[in-house]
């Protein structure tokens, strides 16, 4: 059984797209894209720098309209058949688009909110994050817990990763601390901000006034959603589930888990990078994962 899934922030590159852009129905996604946004993303993501892809309102809707353009075209040529689907962060937004619950339009209006919602909310407050290898998750929770300020575990994405979201004295703090309890290493990540922490509170709140007003449709097959790992098919499920993953940890390796219990052995990365499949078989070496 396969599994389609979709990757988040940071599986960004230089010249994402280019190979697509003279295929008839990828042209026809790139300019209502660019119309959508207000600015030529396309010409962005095809020529644009590192430094240019790396700002938060270009960087998840270049990799939501890679994603989807992506599964469209393999839905053409009848190569796009999940059993299951999930997407990791902003990834989910392109799995339930590609799952046929969001159009295509909605779909990137959502991911335009949330990307200008975040970074207005990083702008709020000093605030960072950082990965924690090969520590128990149970020592990562118990130290946040203890750590003055705002800190919570952000994504458990395989084992032996875990990422902190939160105050950026906290964080630095919760790292130092994690070090002397054992970490192998505790990394401060390049990010503008706390993601899946309550200082994303304020972008919560405006997303959830888009979503409650926007039309979600039965997907095609279960979402497998961060917020809980369970494979969701009811649509006020899947929106409350949405709403509430921007201010909640990813759950990436439970979701796999699941997946794989519920039947996956074949996991298919759909998007930019190859970020997920490596996640995937960290989780499970016996796990087949190959990208369209």
């Amino acid at each position: 059984m396969k599994a389609y899934i979709f990757p988040g922030q940071g599986s960004q590159f230089p010249g994402m797209g280019a190979d697509l852009k003279e295929l008839p129905e990828a042209k026809k996604m790139f300019k209502k894209a660019d119309d959508i946004l207000g600015f030529n993303i396309s010409e962005i993501m095809f020529n644009g720098t590192n430094e240019e892809l790396k700002q938060t309102n270009v960087t998840q809707p270049s990799i939501f309209i890679h994603s989807v353009i992506l599964a469209e075209i393999n839905k053409k040529n009848k190569k796009f058949n999940p059993v299951m689907l999930a997407g990791h962060s902003l990834g989910e937004i392109s799995a339930l688009t590609a799952g046929e619950v969001l159009s295509f339009e909605n779909g990137l209006k959502l991911v335009k909110i949330r990307s200008e919602e975040m970074q207005k909310a990083c702008e709020k407050q000093s605030s960072s994050m950082a990965a924690i290898l090969q520590m128990d998750k149970n020592i990562v929770q118990e130290v946040c817990d203890k750590i003055s300020g705002i800190i919570v575990p952000a994504n458990f994405n395989c084992p032996g990763q875990i990422v902190i979201s939160g105050e950026k004295l906290a964080v630095e703090n919760a790292c130092e601390k994690l070090k002397i309890l054992g970490a192998r290493r505790a990394i401060i990540l390049p990010v503008g901000g706390a993601f899946h922490s309550p200082l994303m509170e304020p972008a919560k709140e405006k997303l959830q006034k888009f979503i409650e007003k926007t039309t979600f449709n039965s997907p095609i097959c279960p979402i497998y959603q961060n917020v809980n790992a369970c494979g969701i098919t009811n649509t006020e499920e899947i929106k409350v589930n949405l709403i509430k993953q921007l201010v909640s940890p990813v759950k990436w390796q439970q979701s796999v888990e699941k997946m794989i219990n519920d039947g996956a052995s074949e996991f298919v990365e759909v998007g930019p990078g190859k970020v997920l499949q490596g996640l995937v078989r960290k989780i499970n070496p016996e796990a087949i994962t190959y990208s369209i």
